[in-house]
């Protein structure tokens, strides 16, 4: 379904791209799975995974338009592994609803919108409505349609919650707004289930970045298949380790010569920075396909999907309910998680596992543990935490963090405190209340987390929590933070509970590091090393 890439113009979004050459990603017998074997499906994923395009291609395959999948799977009438795998490639009507494209500032233009959407897609094909009312209108379209083409419909609702995500985090005016539409919808996909639409009804796709309650939107619409979660359309969206290899192979070799590095230390790269999504019980993870193609298309690792959008009421979520940043990395939530989701009971971990900010690390029985997916999701999302924290900007003086990571790695002492001090003197000087050891250590983790340095906060030994360890390949930094103490306290901490023990073996070079804030000062007082 993915050839390989050149960039698009104007609006950069995955749906867009469309690649050069005859290599493809194929996922169509996944989509012809899913037709084969049910009739209403659901599925959420992450912005930028293709969900566009999966709508884009389902219109494509039920119009009939045959020519467009010579080479894919489901084309292939030398296929004798399946049975009844032909797909017959008769023309049925189509309504597409992508509420990317539908005004939803309020409930009443939501209404109008969804109004519009429904006399334009009749005009396509000839039918003038006549009903003014939002569901009575949508049900005298499915049935024109239906006798018209004397054919069942076929219904593909691209970015369902974009009315309700839209609004939330921006205040109880805007969370009442989000109610609203959500009441609106709730009605209006309702119709679907209705006695004399069942009957005329093909293939019901909806997708969306998150995952609602049945209650809250799909109550009327509760014969849904949830695909979000299912074993088998694990990968479904994004790309396999081994699709990136089979089918990328001369953009590898291209991207690889290009940074002058080997194709095996480009992949290893990417692997880091793109790859780590987890959507089942299975250990199948995927790329990030968005990021993927635009590295494939700039011939650089970038956070490309980061930055088609930040985070910021999820960050706001954060701070409002008083989580420490590094307890991200370690989530831990019962399988109800991923059901649980409605707009008067937010739960945090929820929005970031379905926004795709987190993913499925380990699961262990019915309990499940989250970390980032992976480079580029972490380093950008702490950085942007950084900033938000610190009431700073990105093209203030505290944007030198970015040099902690090179400092450590050169053991460069001097020049990493250097740094460390000089960003807590530019930060504005607020929350003046709150400069305890905990915001001292916040800002430390962000600083060094964000500068690509793998930091490991509150990490559990048998004596105590060593405050933080940032760990690299051939060295191991122990950290203890006082408070208007000294950092000769720090030391002795770390060696009197034994903190390094279970470092010791690893083969690497273990350093102490013993550090003091002062909260009148509001920055460092004094530090200290010491290499084991």
């Amino acid at each position: 379904m993915h050839n390989l890439p050149t960039l698009p113009t104007g609006d950069s979004s995955f749906e867009n791209i469309r690649l050069n050459g005859d290599v493809y990603v194929d996922k169509t017998r996944h989509i012809y799975q899913m037709i084969s074997t049910g009739k209403y499906y659901f599925l959420s994923r992450p912005r930028r995974f293709g969900k566009s395009l999966m709508v884009s291609t389902l219109k494509c395959l039920f119009e009939g338009k045959e020519e467009l999948f010579e080479g894919l799977w489901i084309k292939n009438k030398d296929n004798n592994n399946i049975q009844n795998t032909q797909w017959e490639w008769k023309r049925h009507p189509v309504i597409t609803l992508d509420f990317n494209g539908i005004s939803h500032r309020t409930s009443d233009i939501l209404v109008q919108g969804l109004l519009s959407s429904l006399k334009s897609i009749g005009g396509e094909f000839g039918i003038e409505l006549k009903e003014t009312l939002l569901k009575e209108q949508f049900k005298e379209l499915i049935k024109a349609l239906n006798k018209k083409t004397k054919m069942p419909i076929v219904f593909l609702i691209d970015e369902y919650d974009k009315p309700l995500i839209d609004h939330i985090g921006k205040g109880d005016e805007s969370l009442e707004i989000a109610k609203k539409n959500r009441d609106i919808l709730k009605d209006f996909f309702g119709v679907i289930k209705d006695a004399d639409i069942v009957p005329i009804t093909r293939f019901v796709f909806v997708t969306g970045v998150s995952k609602f309650s049945q209650v809250s939107i799909f109550s009327e619409l509760n014969n849904l298949t949830d695909l979000t979660m299912h074993l088998k359309y694990a990968d479904m969206f994004g790309y396999t380790e081994e699709e990136l290899k089979g089918c990328f192979d001369p953009h590898i070799d291209a991207f690889a010569q290009e940074i002058s590095v080997s194709p095996e230390e480009l992949v290893l790269n990417m692997k880091q920075y793109y790859n780590g999504y987890r959507f089942s019980e299975t250990d199948i993870k995927v790329y990030n396909p968005f990021s993927v193609l635009r590295a494939f298309g700039e011939h650089a690792l970038k956070p490309y999907w980061f930055e088609t959008g930040t985070p910021s009421f999820l960050i706001n979520l954060i701070k409002e309910k008083g989580w420490y940043p590094a307890s991200i990395e370690n989530i831990q939530a019962t399988k109800s998680v991923f059901s649980v989701y409605d707009i008067d009971r937010l739960q945090l971990e929820a929005l970031l596992f379905q926004t795709g900010y987190i993913t499925i690390k380990d699961i262990d029985e019915e309990l499940y543990t989250f970390d980032y997916p992976n480079k580029e999701v972490k380093i950008a999302f702490i950085e942007n935490m950084f900033y938000t924290y610190t009431d700073a900007d990105a093209g203030s003086d505290c944007a030198r963090f970015i040099l902690l990571s090179k400092y450590l790695r050169m053991d460069d002492l001097e020049s990493f405190m250097a740094t460390i001090k000089a960003v807590y003197a530019s930060i504005p000087n607020i929350l003046e209340s709150k400069r305890d050891e905990a915001y001292f250590h916040t800002i430390f983790y962000l600083m060094v987390s964000a500068s690509g340095a793998r930091a490991h906060s509150e990490v559990l030994t048998c004596k105590g929590r060593i405050d933080l360890v940032v760990e690299f390949k051939d060295k191991i930094y122990i950290i203890e933070f006082k408070c208007d103490q000294k950092s000769d306290a720090a030391i002795d901490q770390i060696k009197n509970k034994n903190y390094a023990d279970s470092y010791l073996q690893k083969g690497k070079t273990v350093h102490l590091m013993g550090i003091n804030f002062d909260t009148k000062e509001r920055n460092i007082s004094d530090w200290k090393h010491e290499l084991l």
